[in-house]
């Protein structure tokens, strides 16, 4: 029997992001997803949404049914 994986190239958040210290995030997603670590990502709130900053992924974890992911701020875009 197989496990569905998808593969992630950016961070689409959808506002469930929770702030775990100053720029390090913590973001729960449902099914087994695989992304890049120790390179710099997009993140998003939406898939069609414009890009609100990157990030780069630090831990990632697989448990029942779902991701979690740890991810440090690198740079925010602002609309200044």
């Amino acid at each position: 029997m197989g496990m569905p994986l998808e593969l992630n190239t950016m961070i689409v958040t959808k506002g469930r992001e929770k702030r775990e210290e100053e720029n390090i995030f913590r973001l729960t997603k449902d099914g087994y997803r695989l992304y890049p670590l120790d390179i710099p990502l997009d993140i998003r709130k939406t898939i069609q949404s414009e890009t609100s900053g990157t990030a780069v992924i630090q831990k990632l974890e697989w448990e029942s049914g779902q991701t979690i992911i740890i991810y440090k701020l690198i740079s925010l875009n602002s609309t200044n």
